[in-house]
């Protein structure tokens, strides 16, 4: 098993992006993806950005979105768990924790302090559900998760047109940044948005 099986490229644009945060991160150690499908950002996360003794947690259902009526998600499931034993079998000291469920039920157990990852997150990566409200959960809920300093990634900001505006994750990320404007920075805005968590 030598070899990662993708048969999507989705993320290809994001390295030049993703380049320029790494050195902003607090640290290089804990990382948290909402929506990983076959795993392409999980393996860039843990071959460029993570140092070694780190850990990233996927959380997905892996029964796909209104956007995979036509995938075969037990498939992406399998290509998912292939890429991920690659990973393990080539980075034994990088942790990829694979949390399959929805991201409010995992979310919400680990906003319990005795159940959270300790020390919260350097980088959350929110890809999850594209629907607006669905994303403005996500982030209100992982936001508590990120370290001072961290940075969120929003995938897909001006994907969708003219999917109607509350089935894209624009709305969402417009109204998250207005909320939390006094907690965060924006870092970059494209086909993703890249905001940094201030101290308060």
């Amino acid at each position: 098993m030598t070899d990662y099986k993708f048969t999507q490229d989705w993320f290809g644009w994001a390295p030049p992006v993703w380049e320029q945060l790494i050195p902003m991160l607090p640290e290089r150690k804990r990382f948290l993806e909402i929506g990983s499908f076959e795993g392409r950002s999980t393996v860039w996360i843990v071959e460029n950005m993570m140092e070694e003794g780190g850990e990233i947690y996927c959380i997905d259902t892996w029964e796909g979105g209104e956007e995979h009526s036509e995938e075969d998600m037990a498939a992406v499931e399998a290509r998912f768990a292939h890429n991920r034993q690659v990973l393990m079998d080539k980075y034994a000291h990088r942790h990829i924790t694979r949390a399959k469920g929805t991201s409010t039920e995992q979310l919400a157990g680990w906003l319990t302090p005795s159940s959270a990852p300790q020390s919260g997150f350097d980088f959350i990566y929110i890809d999850g559900s594209h629907i607006a409200k669905d994303v403005l959960t996500d982030a209100c809920m992982a936001w508590t998760l990120l370290k001072t300093g961290g940075i969120m990634v929003f995938d897909d900001y001006l994907w969708g047109n003219p999917r109607d505006v509350l089935h894209r994750p624009k709305a969402a990320v417009d109204a998250f940044t207005t909320l939390f404007a006094e907690e965060l920075e924006i870092i970059h805005v494209g086909y993703q948005a890249v905001i940094r968590k201030k101290g308060v």
